[in-house]
């Protein structure tokens, strides 16, 4: 019997799927998945805002298994920003169900952590960096994430991030990559997002649920 969640998101590799089962989706996905998901394969950058609870987590790590697949040579080819430590274990705990089909490779770094094991951990090899803003700019200042390989800047909570001045570190990482998908998600707009769309994002897409 197919698998009413991923049948309706269309075209996941098989060993996503197999991860979408091993978490108990077998209901139609939210508004905000059926809607960004699609966009998020496409390679299209976005700003997807919706409520609290509407699913954006969720969209967040089907789209980046989806489009990374596979493990590949030792830099992070994605890195998501989180507001807090408590926010990276919470999407690390689904990404490892979601990508346990999967070889690919998740790393989490938070600010209390011990940032020179966390850059021992980068340069054995990852996948994904889930990481806070601040011990992002600290890894970043002391050549702690190689960025040859970055193909997804995802920022998640980004209403909250955009109110420190961590955020900055968005821009630097993007003006560094040449051919980089940037992915906003947030529970409502920030008017920096403006200066984030005009100057790092190619014709962004706006996808916008109650």
């Amino acid at each position: 019997m197919e698998n009413i969640f991923a049948m309706k998101l269309k075209k996941l590799t098989p060993e996503l799927v197999s991860g979408i089962i091993d978490a108990g989706y077998d209901k139609e996905p939210k508004e905000i998945q059926s809607l960004s998901v699609p966009k998020i394969k496409s390679g299209a950058d976005l700003f997807v805002i919706a409520p609290e609870g509407a699913g954006k987590s969720t969209a967040i790590n089907i789209g980046v298994i989806q489009q990374l697949k596979e493990k590949f040579q030792k830099a992070p080819r994605a890195i998501i920003v989180v507001a807090s430590k408590e926010k990276a274990f919470a999407l690390d705990e689904q990404f490892e169900i979601l990508a346990k089909h999967t070889n690919l490779r998740c790393l989490i770094a938070y600010d209390e952590g011990n940032m020179i094991y966390q850059k021992d951990m980068i340069y054995e090899g990852i996948d994904v960096l889930i990481v806070t803003p601040k011990r992002l700019i600290e890894l970043i200042n002391n050549s702690g994430v190689p960025l040859v390989q970055l193909k997804m800047l995802v920022v998640d909570d980004a209403e909250s991030i955009f109110l420190s001045q961590n955020h900055t570190i968005i821009h630097r990482i993007a003006d560094g990559v040449e051919k980089l998908q940037v992915l906003v998600f947030a529970s409502s707009w920030n008017s920096k997002f403006n200066n984030l769309s005009e100057r790092i994002m190619k014709g962004p897409q706006i996808i916008k649920t109650l």
